[in-house]
């Protein structure tokens, strides 16, 4: 593989025994590779896609004392230069808002969202993306378990109802006189099992490759980005390990960059111990114990 490859998940959702283990197989090549891969046929509307980068602008472009009334807590606002990567003390040059499952019929959330007056669309429009994501990456972790020779069902319902987190982000123009140390997402991994990625509007994504080269991300906006963070890492013993990746500030005109990555993580109860076949000297501990330990570390609150 000579640049991150490419897959499309309906070989996996949609094809015959021989292509489903052919699409698990790559998918699991890629991320031992890169850590990143890009993926196509994935459900998960375009136009929704695209409503959703509006209602996010919107949504963004509020005043300032508007979006910091739903500030204080995971789910809902976080203000500009709060969060930090755990390696560095100066803060990121972002702001932006979390949504977490909401409750459904026969399934139990562990934390109510909050939500906005505005937009109007604001809260249907995410709350069908968080859906269409939720079940592209549950199709995901079904293959990840397939090629480790799992039952496919393996996360299913240790994903249900849990701590996964959709991030509307907006990393505003860079300010003037901004400290030339900071910037839009310093070097980091993610904390949970996977992150699938929209295609972002705007440039800035690099990966930290294998050999020490920070490669720039792209994709269409039709496609997803997928990578693996440190949740499973941990339960993989490092086979899936999690990738450094970074948001650069703008080389070229200083404008707003828009993103929304959907972080896939277990139930707080779940134990991040290695699964079968896999071998790990990290001491057991639970998902929600592991992520509130990574939260305080970047200066986030608890979940």
């Amino acid at each position: 593989m000579s640049s991150i490859p490419r897959f499309d998940l309906r070989e996996f959702t949609g094809g015959g025994d021989a292509a489903r283990r052919e699409f698990a197989s790559g998918l699991v090549a890629g991320l031992k590779r890169y850590g990143f891969i890009v993926v196509s046929g994935h459900g998960v509307p375009q136009a929704l896609m695209e409503d959703a980068y509006r209602a996010s602008a919107a949504f963004f472009a509020l005043p300032e004392a508007e979006k910091r009334r739903h500030a204080g807590a995971l789910r809902g606002y976080t203000p500009f230069g709060i969060e930090h990567a755990r390696q560095s003390d100066k803060p990121d040059l972002k702001e932006f808002w979390q949504i977490g499952h909401e409750p459904a019929p026969g399934l139990t959330v562990e934390h109510p969202n909050t939500w906005p007056e505005h937009p109007a669309e604001f809260r249907a429009t995410f709350t069908a993306l968080f859906d269409a994501l939720f079940d592209a990456g549950g199709s995901l972790l079904s293959a990840i378990a397939l090629d480790f020779g799992l039952e496919e069902e393996f996360f299913d319902a240790r994903i249900a109802g849990g701590q996964s987190l959709l991030r509307l982000l907006h990393y505003p123009p860079v300010p003037e006189g901004t400290d030339p140390g900071c910037v839009r997402a310093a070097a980091h991994e993610d904390i949970n099992l996977i992150t699938l990625l929209i295609a972002a509007n705007g440039a800035g994504l690099e990966l930290l490759d294998r050999d020490g080269r920070w490669l720039p991300v792209e994709a269409g906006r039709e496609d997803i980005i997928v990578d693996t963070g440190d949740m499973m890492a941990r339960i993989t013993g490092g086979v899936l390990p999690a990738t450094t990746h970074r948001v650069v500030n703008p080389a070229g005109p200083n404008v707003s960059r828009y993103s929304m990555p959907f972080f896939v993580q277990p139930r707080s109860e779940v134990l991040l111990e290695p699964l079968p076949g896999c071998r790990s000297d990290a001491e057991p501990i639970t998902a929600g114990e592991y992520l509130n330990q990574r939260l305080k570390e970047i200066g986030l609150p608890a979940a």
